[in-house]
């Protein structure tokens, strides 16, 4: 990735989506060139002066304080994701040339057999394990049957781990049918997750190749990647239109895994009594079926 590019085009689209009203500032004539704010109002309500102001809007993060992200934060009025993002930005363009090297050559996570352990202990609720870039590592049995149109869809890659970004925009098709009308907004969290990561290990080379694939194969996924929203994943509400049990509604709860940095356990449950508890049962007959007997759970 290219950091200074990221840092500019981060900065420029939040500042592009603030408003003098938005800023409780007055707004001196009828012509602005600019949808948003101008530099010297950003620079004047983070405090800083209008040169280094522009100096960071330009990319270049290295050296800046704490205290002056935190008031550009303020200023440009960003959320707790958006907040990181910027202070992930920072660290690295302040990172070192050996932290940038072995950043690159890092091996990719793998699966511990005792987490796996655990996911399989998960009796009744579909879990897995995935990495920042969206790589489901391991799950459940019941969490492998839940992601089923994902792993039998025609873009899985070969040799390769089941990735819901791939799924989502390299088959549009299939995703639009599991995810129902909440299909949009999937693909734009999908990219957020995508672009949050990219600003904290900018030098990741599998992450690299990712972006450049879907940016090369997918529209959709172009447009959202423009648009430098980053995104959270810790708790909601999924909807999924499963091909074998229909309809399911499951909260979901992602716990990060301190021991294997990068890596989250993804919990779903259904609200006791609900038909959608209801669906996760006639899912477990389903899985043990169909999936057992035609291969081993994923690990």
């Amino acid at each position: 990735m290219d950091l200074r590019a990221e840092t500019r085009e981060f900065l420029t689209t939040r500042r592009g989506r603030i408003t003098p009203e938005r800023a409780n500032l007055a707004a001196y004539g009828g012509n602005r060139r600019v949808p948003g704010l101008r530099r010297e109002e950003v620079s004047m309500l983070a405090g800083v002066s209008i040169d280094y102001y522009t100096r960071m809007e330009r990319g270049n993060l290295s050296g800046v304080s704490e205290e002056v992200l935190e008031s550009l934060a303020e200023a440009l009025q960003l959320d707790e994701a958006e907040r990181g993002h910027l202070f992930d930005l920072a660290r690295a363009a302040n990172a070192s040339g050996v932290s940038r090297t072995r950043a690159r050559r890092a091996p990719a996570p793998v699966l511990r057999p005792a987490v796996q352990r655990i996911v399989d202990a998960l009796d009744g609720a579909p879990a897995f394990v995935r990495n920042a870039r969206l790589d489901v590592l391991g799950s459940n049995l019941l969490g492998r049957a839940l992601y089923a149109p994902l792993y039998d869809s025609p873009q899985l890659a070969p040799g390769g781990p089941v990735n819901t970004a791939r799924f989502q925009f390299l088959d549009p098709a299939g995703a639009r049918a599991f995810w129902g009308e909440k299909a949009d907004r999937m693909a734009h969290d999908a990219v957020a997750i995508l672009r949050a990561e990219a600003g904290r290990n900018p030098y990741d080379k599998r992450l690299t190749d990712l972006v450049g694939e879907l940016s090369t194969r997918s529209e959709d996924f172009r447009r959202l990647w423009a648009s430098h929203d980053v995104r959270y994943h810790r708790s909601g509400t999924k909807v999924f239109h499963h091909p074998a049990v229909g309809l399911l509604e499951l909260d979901y709860e992602a716990l990060v895994l301190p021991a294997d940095p990068g890596l989250q356990l993804n919990v779903y449950t259904a609200v006791p009594g609900s038909p959608s508890a209801d669906g996760l049962k006639v899912l477990a007959s389903w899985a043990a079926t169909t999936l057992v007997a035609a291969e081993p759970a994923q690990g």
